[in-house]
């Protein structure tokens, strides 16, 4: 009834002449904006005879108002291009919509129309052309305008300094603010905000709690902006009892009703795994966001409480929070990481039940959870079922199912998904690239991985740790060394997984004294303390190079208990250098027995024509097994010829030299490279993935046989890769 009473007053005032009164055709334009939408408000504007400054100025900022960010620069240019004057408070109002619409050029248009009609020095036009430039990534254009200013006032220098902190530009922000205060303008707590948010926002969270320090220096009292930013720097630096403390503070100052102080706090405890502080957050909110709800059921869901998280999953529903995509998802995610793919799968179609549609997220998270827990196969089913959804993957899909590939030794497949990452532009980003040099590492391609290394423009800690293992792996102790050098030379410091990689370096090419060196400096020089991987490549380490006495004095003053890896590598250690009579290997042997350790079901495979063929120990035998037995005892006459003697010391069952030969004969890797000598007619290497360390015996057999048929041979016996060529091997006998 009201709304068409206006438009009667309307159709009164036209029929009574009032149609070129400027009040009123203004009050008209509100009216029609604010009760028949946009569309009326603009055709009234148009209906009207004479368009006065005032009007053209009413439209535009009706415009802004209802969102119609286009058409209001559209009225802009028409405006100008008229002869109008704009007023000042819309030219704010346009430059913060350049802003929000990401329009450089427009913007500028704008600048440019400022200095013509010499508004250069209003001070809200200049700190929104400040603002449009720096959310723009146009900071010397902002900083031109800033120092053009004759006179700046609190929001010029904040602007300013957002927009350096903002992009990241730290020390130009910090300059800036000593700057500020020197010019004896005092700094408000949009300005300390500023750099809190900044310094959070691009990692330097030390920098957060010394600007903290700082606040609190000057009595400034932290509002939840400021307390935001701390908490996610508290939150990356697990100092979990400052956040304690900055809670308390949240509580005295009333803070807590705030949803994103709460919220902040819940993420906080949550990914502190103080799930009980979590929920007494959770409980004393009083007004709880989607974010909140979905922070507390992903960490129930990550620490595999899923019953938890199935509970407050029900009373979200009855709360009337509808559970959203990011809900689902840290179920599936949490379910996925736990090893319960099927329970992670069947929340994928209770999302569907639920009227929504699983996303790239969603199946990524179970692609990854499958990797993690090596469950290789399912990963890849669950990729095909992705695209038979019609769901495209991410740079996070192929690194998960790059590791996939990496965990099985899959070459072709993982060649396969580097053609489709190149072929989606994923090979710029840094994670896909550390997963293919994983990849092609773990695969028999070692030169591929350093291609794709060499290759990143931003190098991660990540990368480096990856091309240093790959390195070790193939026991390239000294590209290993430089590698690290380099790493150190470029100012990215090393942490425990780097010197996991060097000592393994170290120990695969028998460099002693290196592998002491770094195994020192750890603590000495980068504050690391050594774990137990630490401990057991030294003790390899200088079992492998006949330090038996040393590796055993090493074992008893070692500051950690000893585990399986330990004990496994003394004793390996032992049988290389034949001591197996010695006095502390039954002791050894006893001891395991106690801890539980047992002996792996030994296996190989290869992978000829896409298909994978196993060969075990104690399992099936192979289909062809006949004909490879029969090839097998030609290959050692010959391999006999030119030296060959079998190596019975490596057959440890009390049976005579005839049976101990035989037993040599049925070692899985000889099988595996025999099946591909037969099959492989191409010069390809032959690869042989196996999942324990390599006898002597077969050490020496597949020297002779790539020997024997001029055909390279790879393996990868569980730690290392082994590269024969000629009669020799890339290790140097050393491993």
């Amino acid at each position: 009834m009201d709304l068409w009473l206006g438009v009667e007053i309307h159709a009164c005032l036209i029929k009574r002449g009032f149609v070129l009164d400027l009040y009123l055709n203004s009050a008209l334009i509100n009216f029609y904006g604010s009760c028949w939408g946009i569309e009326s408000a603009n055709q009234a504007f148009d209906e009207m005879p004479d368009t006065e400054d005032p009007l053209w100025n009413e439209i535009i900022m009706a415009n802004l108002r209802n969102e119609r960010w286009m058409e209001a620069l559209e009225l802009f240019r028409d405006m100008n291009m008229s002869g109008g004057k704009v007023y000042g408070g819309t030219i704010v109002k346009v430059l913060q919509t350049c802003v929000k619409m990401g329009a450089l050029n427009e913007g500028k248009q704008i600048h440019g129309f400022v200095l013509r009609c010499g508004l250069e020095f209003n001070l809200s036009i200049c700190n929104s052309l400040i603002s449009m430039y720096s959310k723009n990534y146009r900071l010397e254009l902002a900083r031109i305008v800033f120092e053009s200013m004759r006179d700046r006032n609190l929001s010029s220098w904040n602007s300013i300094i957002s927009g350096y902190a903002g992009l990241g530009c730290l020390n130009d922000a910090r300059n800036l603010f000593h700057e500020m205060e020197v010019s004896g303008v005092r700094p408000d707590i949009v300005t300390w905000n500023c750099l809190l948010s900044g310094h959070s926002l691009h990692g330097s969270y030390k920098e957060v709690l010394n600007i903290l320090q700082r606040m609190q220096g000057v009595g400034l009292r932290l509002n939840s902006g400021s307390i935001t930013s701390v908490i996610k720097a508290v939150i990356k630096l697990g100092f979990i009892n400052m956040g304690k403390e900055i809670h308390g503070y949240v509580i005295r100052n009333v803070l807590d009703n705030d949803v994103y102080v709460g919220t902040s706090l819940l993420d906080m405890y949550v990914k502190n795994n103080c799930l009980t502080n979590a929920r007494v957050v959770f409980n004393n909110m009083k007004n709880r966001n989607i974010f909140a709800w979905n922070s507390l059921i992903s960490g129930y869901s990550y620490k595999g409480l899923f019953e938890d998280a199935e509970k407050l999953l029900s009373q979200m529903k009855k709360e009337g929070i509808k559970p959203d995509l990011v809900t689902w998802n840290c179920l599936v995610s949490g379910y996925s990481m736990w090893g319960c793919s099927k329970e992670a799968l069947a929340v994928i179609h209770r999302i569907k039940s639920f009227g929504l549609t699983p996303n790239v997220v969603s199946w990524t998270a179970l692609i990854s959870g499958c990797s993690q827990n090596e469950s290789y196969r399912d990963s890849f089913e669950f990729f095909i079922q992705m695209l038979e959804e019609g769901i495209k993957p991410n740079s996070a899909t192929i690194s998960s199912l790059l590791r996939t590939c990496a965990g099985l030794s899959l070459l072709q497949k993982g060649e396969e998904i580097h053609c489709l990452s190149v072929k989606d532009g994923f090979t710029e980003d840094v994670y896909v690239c550390t997963a293919l040099i994983d990849m092609y590492s773990k695969s028999g391609k070692l030169k591929n991985a350093h291609k794709v290394f060499k290759k990143i423009q931003n190098k991660t800690l990540a990368s480096w740790n990856c091309m240093i293992m790959g390195f070790a792996i193939y026991g390239f102790g000294r590209e290993v060394i430089s590698l690290f050098d380099e790493m150190c030379g470029v100012g990215v410091q090393p942490d425990s997984i780097t010197f996991t990689a060097i000592l393994s370096g170290c120990k695969n090419a028998g460099l002693v004294d290196e592998g002491w060196k770094y195994f020192d400096g750890m603590s000495m020089y980068y504050n690391i303390i050594p774990t137990i991987e630490h401990y057991s490549c030294m003790v390899d380490l200088l079992g492998r190079a006949g330090y038996l006495d040393e590796a055993r004095d090493f074992i008893r003053n070692m500051p950690l208990k000893p585990d399986a890896t330990i004990w496994g590598a003394l004793l390996g250690s032992c049988k290389i250098h034949n001591n197996i009579e010695w006095e502390d290997v039954k002791r050894v042997k006893d001891l395991m027995g106690v801890l539980g350790v047992k002996n792996l079901q030994v296996w190989s495979w290869i992978q000829i024509d896409c298909k994978i063929h196993f060969f075990s120990a104690e399992g099936k035998p192979h289909p062809d097994a006949g004909e490879i037995y029969f090839e097998l005892y030609n290959l050692v006459s010959e391999m006999k010829k030119l030296g060959y003697v079998p190596d019975i010391s490596c057959v440890y069952q009390n049976i005579d030299e005839v049976e101990k030969d035989k037993v040599l004969l049925s070692h899985t890797e000889k099988l595996a490279i025999t099946y591909g000598l037969m099959k492989m007619k191409s010069s390809t290497p032959i690869r042989v993935i196996k999942n324990t360390r390599m006898c002597t015996d077969c050490h020496t057999a597949a020297k002779y046989m790539s020997l024997v048929r001029n055909h390279e041979i790879i393996i990868k016996d569980g730690i290392r890769f082994h590269h024969f060529r000629g009669g020799k091997c890339s290790c140097n006998d050393c491993w």
